[in-house]
């Protein structure tokens, strides 16, 4: 952020500390299975944006306005299961959702990768892409409440960590750093709560 001036940078500091806040709670209730989770990370989802903007890392950037859209998707998901309000039991990915990842992540890589290095001033930008890749399909397998996006969001806040300590976005990096404590304990309440529970569903 050396490109602000001391004002502009008391101002992002501010903004960037706001988002890591509300980021940290919207992870946490989610772990938790409480539908507050939601609109917590619409407010984090539009202060990155303006982060991201600044740090010149647009694939995360327009991740965040994804996220903004899988948000409202999920917070309808968590609450309806066959179009009836039911809330949504956990469950855990299909073979034919793991084939379907496999092969959006390197597609979506190469594609926005080589589009950001070869048009804009993006910085890493195939680093960019693989992280922005990887984190929508593991918000969406939030969204329909698959125990497997916990183990992804492990893979994926390793890679972030290092991303934004280069960047310079330490907030940022040690709210990841967090993450990573968050999706394990994720994991591993989501699996107790099926084995808890006869209603796992398949899909």
């Amino acid at each position: 952020m050396d490109f602000l001036s001391p004002s502009q940078w008391d101002l992002a500091l501010v903004t960037e500390v706001v988002g890591v806040v509300t980021g940290l709670l919207c992870v946490w209730l989610a772990a938790r299975q409480n539908i507050w989770t939601f609109p917590i990370a619409l407010i984090s989802v539009l202060l990155y944006i303006v982060i991201f903007y600044k740090a010149r890392l647009y694939a995360d950037m327009g991740l965040q306005v994804m996220f903004a859209v899988l948000n409202f998707y999920g917070w309808y998901m968590w609450l309806h299961k066959d179009k009836q309000r039911v809330e949504r039991p956990v469950s855990r990915m299909t073979s034919r959702q793991w084939g379907w990842l496999l092969l959006f992540v390197p597609v979506f890589t190469l594609g926005l990768g080589s589009y950001l290095h070869h048009n804009t001033d993006a910085d890493l930008a195939y680093w960019d892409a693989s992280t922005t890749a990887v984190s929508l399909g593991a918000q969406w397998l939030m969204s329909r409440k698959k125990l497997e996006n916990w183990l992804i969001w492990l893979v994926v806040d390793a890679v972030y960590v290092p991303i934004y300590i280069y960047k310079e976005l330490y907030p940022t990096a040690g709210l990841y750093l967090l993450y990573l404590g968050l999706a394990w304990w994720g994991y591993l309440d989501w699996k107790k709560s099926m084995t808890a529970s006869p209603q796992e569903a398949a899909r």
